[in-house]
C-alpha cells in the first residue's frame, strides 16, 4: 500500500460563512479554524495548507460563558519600554468585536508557518457582510454534515 501525497492541484477550497449571533466564542472559534486548516477535508496534511475560505457574520452578537466579560484580557505590546497594554473583553467588544474572534481563531491555528496564510482566508464583520460570500454554506447545513 503506497502513502498518499497531497498534492495542490488536489485542494479545492470552499467558501463558508458563519453566523457569529448567539453562538459560544469558543466553540465558533473552533469551527473556523477546522475549516480553515482543512482537517475536515480527505486530503488533509499538516504541512500544506488544504483549507477554505471562512467569513463570520454577526461578530458583536458572540456570545461568552461565566465571568469573562468582566475578567477575560486582552494583552499587546507596543514594542516601547512601558508599552504593554491590557484591554478586558467588554471594551474590546465596544470597539472591536472583530478582533476578538480573530484572536480566539489565531490562538487555535498550529504556530507554524502556515498560520499567516491561514489567517488571511478568514474574514470577520461586526454585523452583517456588506458583500456575500462566494457560494455560501450555512453554518447549519455543515453541522448536519460533521
Amino acid at each position: 500500500m503506497k502513502t498518499y501525497s497531497t498534492k495542490l492541484n488536489d485542494v479545492k477550497r470552499v467558501s463558508h460563512t458563519l453566523d457569529a449571533a448567539d453562538q459560544i466564542l469558543g466553540r465558533l472559534a473552533t469551527r473556523a479554524a477546522t475549516l480553515l486548516m482543512g482537517k475536515d477535508k480527505t486530503v488533509f496534511s499538516r504541512s500544506m495548507d488544504t483549507g477554505d475560505f471562512v467569513t463570520i457574520i454577526n461578530a458583536e452578537k458572540v456570545k461568552v460563558t461565566g465571568n469573562k466579560i468582566s475578567q477575560k484580557m486582552y494583552y499587546r505590546h507596543s514594542g516601547y519600554p512601558g508599552g504593554f497594554k491590557p484591554t478586558n473583553y467588554e471594551k474590546m467588544m465596544e470597539e472591536h468585536p472583530e478582533r476578538i474572534i480573530e484572536a480566539a481563531v489565531k490562538g487555535m491555528l498550529p504556530t507554524n508557518r502556515l498560520r499567516a496564510r491561514m489567517m488571511k482566508r478568514l474574514r470577520i464583520f461586526p454585523g452583517e457582510a456588506p458583500v456575500q460570500a462566494k457560494a455560501p454554506v450555512a453554518a447549519a447545513e455543515e453541522e448536519k454534515k460533521g
